[in-house]
């Protein structure tokens, strides 16, 4: 399947996410940047969704090579999801990196609570074993998922991500431009906190601590 082909599939999803894609359209590039983000009104850094929407239920395959749904396979109080690709050459590592970073900032039984899961935006160069190699990089607890480009772009629409492959370089590789922003699901299944590039590891920190606590 082509990318255009998929993206026309992803299309035709019913899109649950206005108020996501209104928060996600201004990130749209790999190696973007944008101001940080101030604390919102409800006391979050990242951006609080007034209307939260459901996780999708889609399948994609994780790094040991067994079904993983957002919406089903998410038995932590909060999960956090980011679309990315291994061969990015910036974004990716820094949001991948605070998000690790955020969660040493953590206490024990609240790092306990939080899932992390990368969705590939590159599936035809991310296998399970680029994915665990990658992640491991991070944490080796990270959620790896890859899977029928069609099946991603379909999430990646349920979210409000924009995702498109690039033209080739000169070295034959080519980029994937993508939405990047990190994603919270919470034990309800659904999304309530947006957060950009841009948020620091100790503001991150800061937030997962307020929505699980929260929770509790």
């Amino acid at each position: 399947m082509t990318w255009q082909t998929a993206y026309d599939v992803g299309s035709r999803v019913q899109r649950r996410v206005l108020a996501a894609a209104a928060v996600t359209a201004a990130l749209v590039l790999t190696g973007c940047a944008s101001g940080s983000e101030p604390v919102g009104e409800e006391g979050f850094h990242g951006t609080a969704l007034k209307d939260k929407y459901a996780a999708p239920v889609p399948a994609l395959t994780d790094t040991d090579g067994l079904a993983y749904s957002l919406a089903k396979q998410t038995g932590k109080p909060l999960t956090l999801v980011f679309f990315g690709y291994t061969n990015c050459p910036d974004i990716c590592q820094m949001v991948m990196s605070n998000i690790a970073s955020s969660l040493t900032r953590l206490d024990d039984d609240l790092r306990d609570e939080v899932e992390v899961v990368f969705v590939t935006t590159d599936p035809a160069r991310d296998d399970e074993k680029a994915l665990r190699t990658y992640l491991d990089r991070f944490d080796e607890d990270f959620v790896g998922l890859t899977g029928k480009l069609s099946t991603i772009a379909d999430l990646a629409t349920s979210f409000g991500v924009f995702m498109g492959r690039e033209p080739k370089l000169p070295t034959g590789g080519y980029d994937v431009t993508h939405t990047t922003h990190v994603f919270s699901i919470d034990a309800n299944d659904e999304v309530p906190v947006v957060w950009n590039q841009d948020t620091s590891a100790a503001d991150l920190a800061d937030d997962l601590t307020t929505l699980l606590k929260e929770d509790s």
